[in-house]
């Protein structure tokens, strides 16, 4: 009896298998992919030429999960392509990322703490099938298209770029692995962030208390943010039609557009420029403000100008903000102080809005250069880019930290929270 008694807790403590790693990152990746082909066929990419579709699906797919894609072209002896491509579709990242770390999570349930080699080992075993995933998708992530020169220039011009002018893309394997590996720590470190049942190395217990109800909060923070522009694109859908380019957004970027208004409601700045026949999606403002001869500067100031119902980004800003600072507040241990909730809450925004200036920036070039003198122009090329100011931002969710920690600290001392112990003696005689 001793002896199966014993065999059974050896076999509980097994480091969790191969399998369990393919359930992990397999339902991530395949989501992933059919928010990608979702968001592309909205967007009219299905007609694509040359059954490129699927290819587009997975470089997009690479790119959500930090991979890196490269543009090429071959216009002719004497004009040459210059073009990159820096973007983030957020909202497949954000799916993966749930996807994974649920997976991540669930086997790591019911206990409170778990060896170092042992989440190492199963965070290797996720790693490596992340690897495969990596590799399959990049090898797929490539496509050349064959363009006629008169349709893209002008009938002039058909000579002088030859007769058939290719442009393409390619998924950089070795790139791709190294940010999709960093992309991945990201997801697994911040799940054990977050979640109060993941256990956590003995020697990493004592910073659950301060580091969890702020790392909670800030992702339920963010998720609202999501939420609330789904709410929104289906009211623009519903009211203003274009349903396919409403729904392209909100498959692919919606994200990236609604963490950017949030930190534009705290006051931040960011930069940009739109030129050429690209642009920014929805809404028309963001393309209105940046569509200048220079870099333009994008905030409410320069929002307002153009419409002034982005004031309103403001308010929303206060009360996620002052949410967010009151649940920090209740998950945290009774005996916290309020400059403590200040200064977690002032942490735990600081290091969300970096998150933020360092995954919503954009960045997306095309042009071509007669034998490497410079853009052509005409129509021929086109510039997209968008940037935060770093500074000033981090600068402004310090301040909005300690605010809104101290009050959401204070409106949390008057509820019951973990850690309290109701006074049960009896009333004095």
């Amino acid at each position: 009896m001793n002896v199966r008694a014993s065999n059974d807790r050896n076999t509980a403590r097994t480091p969790h298998g191969w399998r369990d790693a393919l359930v992990a990152v397999l339902p991530g990746v395949l989501a992933m992919l059919a928010t990608a082909a979702l968001g592309l066929w909205a967007a009219g990419a299905a007609g694509l030429p040359g059954g490129a579709f699927p290819a587009v699906v997975a470089a997009v797919v690479v790119m959500a999960a930090g991979g890196s894609v490269g543009l090429s072209g071959d216009t002719g002896p004497l004009v040459g392509t210059q073009a990159d491509l820096s973007v983030l579709p957020l909202s497949v990242t954000l799916v993966g990322a749930l996807l994974v770390a649920r997976g991540f999570l669930r086997p790591l349930r019911h206990r409170a703490v778990a060896g170092t080699r042992e989440l190492a080992g199963w965070a290797g075993r996720v790693a490596a099938l992340w690897i495969v995933a990596l590799i399959v998708l990049s090898l797929v992530a490539r496509h050349t298209f064959t363009l006629s020169a008169d349709e893209l220039t002008g009938s002039g011009a058909g000579d002088l770029l030859g007769g058939s002018p290719k442009v393409g893309f390619r998924a950089e394997i070795p790139l791709t692995l190294v940010f999709g590996l960093l992309w991945l720590a990201g997801v697994l470190v911040l799940a054990l962030l977050v979640s109060r049942r993941a256990p956590l190395p003995p020697r990493l217990v004592r910073f659950q208390e301060p580091v969890r109800p702020a790392a909670f909060a800030m992702v339920v923070l963010l998720l609202v943010c999501v939420a609330l522009g789904v709410v929104a694109g289906l009211v623009v859908m519903i009211t203003h039609g274009h349903p396919a380019e409403t729904a392209a957004v909100i498959l692919l970027g919606l994200p990236n557009l609604v963490w950017l208004a949030f930190t534009l409601g705290l006051g931040a700045s960011w930069e940009g420029k739109v030129e050429g026949p690209f642009g920014l999606p929805m809404p028309q403002v963001l393309d209105t403000v940046l569509r200048t001869p220079d870099l333009s500067t994008l905030n409410l100031t320069t929002l307002a100008a153009q419409d002034g119902r982005v004031r309103w980004l403001v308010a929303a800003a206060t009360l996620l903000l002052l949410g967010a600072a009151f649940l920090m507040a209740a998950r945290s241990p009774a005996r916290m102080r309020l400059w403590q909730h200040a200064v977690h809450m002032a942490a735990a925004l600081s290091l969300t809005v970096l998150f933020i200036c360092l995954t919503a920036r954009v960045s997306a070039h095309y042009g071509l250069s007669l034998m490497g003198l410079g853009d052509l122009g005409g129509g021929l090329g086109g510039e997209v880019s968008l940037r935060p100011q770093p500074w000033t931002a981090l600068g402004l969710a310090v301040l909005w930290g300690l605010v809104t920690g101290f009050l959401g600290g204070l409106a949390a001392s008057r509820v019951h929270r973990r850690g309290e112990i109701p006074d049960e003696s009896p009333p004095p005689a």
